[in-house]
Protein backbone atom coordinates (compact mmCIF):
# COMPACT_ATOMS: atom_id res chain seq x y z
CA UNK A 1 0.00 0.00 0.00
CA UNK A 2 1.51 3.54 -0.94
CA UNK A 3 1.29 6.13 1.28
CA UNK A 4 1.48 9.84 0.41
CA UNK A 5 2.99 12.73 2.58
CA UNK A 6 1.04 16.05 2.03
CA UNK A 7 2.39 19.00 2.62
CA UNK A 8 1.04 21.61 5.19
CA UNK A 9 -1.61 24.17 3.58
CA UNK A 10 1.01 26.87 4.19
CA UNK A 11 3.74 25.62 2.10
CA UNK A 12 4.03 27.51 -1.02
CA UNK A 13 5.96 27.05 -3.95
CA UNK A 14 6.66 29.29 -6.72
CA UNK A 15 7.46 27.69 -9.71
CA UNK A 16 9.52 30.32 -12.20
CA UNK A 17 8.06 31.00 -15.65
CA UNK A 18 9.60 29.69 -18.48
CA UNK A 19 11.05 32.38 -20.26
CA UNK A 20 11.68 30.98 -23.48
CA UNK A 21 8.64 29.44 -24.42
CA UNK A 22 6.55 32.71 -22.49
CA UNK A 23 8.99 34.95 -25.04
CA UNK A 24 8.47 32.65 -28.52
CA UNK A 25 4.87 32.33 -27.80
CA UNK A 26 4.23 36.13 -27.12
CA UNK A 27 6.65 37.07 -30.15
CA UNK A 28 4.58 34.73 -32.20
CA UNK A 29 1.53 35.95 -31.06
CA UNK A 30 1.95 39.50 -31.65
CA UNK A 31 3.28 38.97 -35.21
CA UNK A 32 0.26 36.98 -36.64
CA UNK A 33 -1.26 39.68 -34.84
CA UNK A 34 0.57 41.61 -36.79
CA UNK A 35 0.16 40.11 -40.06
CA UNK A 36 -3.52 40.18 -39.75
CA UNK A 37 -4.01 43.87 -38.47
CA UNK A 38 -1.83 44.48 -42.03
CA UNK A 39 -4.60 42.43 -43.89
CA UNK A 40 -7.30 44.18 -42.34
CA UNK A 41 -5.91 47.36 -42.74
CA UNK A 42 -5.66 46.55 -46.30
CA UNK A 43 -8.72 45.59 -46.72
CA UNK A 44 -10.78 48.26 -45.58
CA UNK A 45 -8.94 51.45 -45.42
CA UNK A 46 -9.76 53.22 -42.45
CA UNK A 47 -7.43 55.87 -41.13
CA UNK A 48 -7.00 54.63 -37.98
CA UNK A 49 -4.46 51.76 -38.94
CA UNK A 50 -2.57 53.32 -41.71
CA UNK A 51 -1.67 56.52 -39.04
CA UNK A 52 -1.10 54.48 -35.86
CA UNK A 53 1.12 51.49 -37.47
CA UNK A 54 4.17 53.99 -38.92
CA UNK A 55 3.97 55.19 -34.99
CA UNK A 56 4.01 51.93 -33.42
CA UNK A 57 6.38 50.48 -35.82
CA UNK A 58 9.42 52.82 -36.59
CA UNK A 59 10.69 52.07 -40.91
CA UNK A 60 6.94 50.59 -41.54
CA UNK A 61 6.02 51.29 -44.75
CA UNK A 62 2.32 50.56 -46.11
CA UNK A 63 2.47 48.50 -49.21
CA UNK A 64 6.16 48.04 -49.37
CA UNK A 65 8.32 44.19 -48.52
CA UNK A 66 11.01 45.73 -46.33
CA UNK A 67 8.48 48.45 -44.82
CA UNK A 68 6.24 44.67 -43.97
CA UNK A 69 9.26 42.85 -42.83
CA UNK A 70 10.11 45.81 -40.59
CA UNK A 71 7.02 45.97 -38.75
CA UNK A 72 6.87 42.06 -38.52
CA UNK A 73 10.39 41.62 -36.42
CA UNK A 74 9.69 44.72 -34.81
CA UNK A 75 6.45 43.44 -33.60
CA UNK A 76 8.69 40.00 -33.16
CA UNK A 77 11.12 42.09 -30.76
CA UNK A 78 8.17 43.61 -28.64
CA UNK A 79 6.62 40.46 -27.85
CA UNK A 80 10.29 39.11 -26.42
CA UNK A 81 10.53 42.76 -24.93
CA UNK A 82 7.24 42.33 -23.23
CA UNK A 83 8.16 38.73 -22.25
CA UNK A 84 11.12 39.03 -20.38
CA UNK A 85 10.21 41.94 -18.44
CA UNK A 86 6.98 40.38 -17.41
CA UNK A 87 8.75 37.16 -16.95
CA UNK A 88 11.72 38.72 -15.08
CA UNK A 89 8.90 40.85 -12.56
CA UNK A 90 6.59 37.61 -12.04
CA UNK A 91 9.62 35.55 -10.78
CA UNK A 92 11.18 38.21 -8.56
CA UNK A 93 7.48 39.10 -6.49
CA UNK A 94 6.98 35.14 -6.98
CA UNK A 95 10.14 33.96 -5.14
CA UNK A 96 9.05 36.63 -2.29
CA UNK A 97 6.84 35.29 0.58
CA UNK A 98 3.84 36.90 0.94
Amino acid sequence: MTTFIREPASATYSVPVPLVAVGLSLSLFFAITFVLCVLFGLLVSERGVHELFPTIFPGFVWLTGPGFLIGLVESFFYGWYAALLFGWLFNFFASKRV
